[in-house]
């Protein structure tokens, strides 16, 4: 059984800056990481691989840089990895995005039986979760979001039970496979790559699919293929802080100030 985690390359968003001008983010100088949630998507999929001798592969759709991030998977276990890079799947939406690949994901499964699609629950950058579901509703796959805890798989009855982490409570959950799973930060702690691993990983290859390989109409990919996109980015602008009173000296008249401040604002009911 071939189990898929889908990562993504995202900038390091506490050193993410805007163009005034263009209101665009500037990638020039910006350090790129996996998204955090990914890591734990693929983390899981290198444990089912350990627990079930299941093979593993990782796949990402992005700029030709995006390699890199491939390689870190490799160097932590995945057995292949697939860059998913063409010019006609720039400007993707989540619609487009999770088109690519739940594409690449069935082509897969034309050579390998996919068990199971390991997601993080979203991205740093977009931040939608909707790339995960989209994959499962494309590919007819059983979703299963928020997993916080794999409680038992069974290979043979291809069935699958999980932890699913909700608001104030948490939700067992028995679904069939193939499944396709976004994960949560608590579900496990990732590994750290051996030094023989990194040294491998840095030799091996990694698979480039271009639309060549997936042959998909070009206007549903892509910008063309993106029925949202973002007309502005911008940061928030945010009135400078106003220190009230001496709070050292005078505690009772700073907590008088700011009642009648909270006051004369209508922010404070009494």
């Amino acid at each position: 059984m071939l189990v898929v985690a889908c990562i993504k390359q995202v900038p390091d968003t506490t050193q993410v800056q805007i163009d005034p001008v263009t209101n665009t983010l500037v990638r020039e100088g910006i350090p790129f990481i996996v998204n955090p949630y990914d890591t734990h998507a693929l983390e899981e999929g290198l444990r089912l691989k350990d627990r079930f001798g299941f093979r593993v592969a990782a796949i990402s759709m992005g700029p030709p840089n995006a390699e890199g991030t491939l390689r870190k998977a490799l160097a932590l276990g995945a057995d292949e990895a697939i860059l998913l890079s063409d010019r006609a799947f720039g400007g993707a939406d989540t619609l487009a995005t999770s088109r690519v690949l739940s594409e690449a994901i069935r082509k897969l499964n034309e050579a390998e039986e996919v068990g199971i699609v390991f997601c993080g629950k979203q991205t740093i950058d977009g931040d939608t979760a909707q790339v995960g579901p989209g994959i499962a509703t494309r590919l007819g796959y059983t979703q299963l979001t928020l997993v916080d805890r794999i409680e038992a798989i069974d290979p043979v009855a291809r069935k699958i039970r999980v932890r699913r982490k909700l608001e104030g409570r948490h939700e067992i959950v028995e679904a069939s496979l193939p499944a396709m799973i976004t994960v949560v930060r608590e579900l496990n702690r990732p590994r750290y790559p051996t030094v023989p691993m990194r040294i491998e990983s840095s030799e091996a290859s990694v698979q480039l699919w271009s639309n060549k390989e997936l042959q998909l109409d070009e206007q549903t990919v892509g910008l063309k293929g993106s029925p949202t996109w973002v007309s502005r980015i911008f940061s928030p602008e945010r009135e400078k802080g106003e220190i009230v009173g001496d709070g050292m000296s005078d505690p009772v008249g700073s907590a008088n100030l700011l009642v009648d401040k909270l006051l004369g604002r209508d922010l404070l009911a009494i």
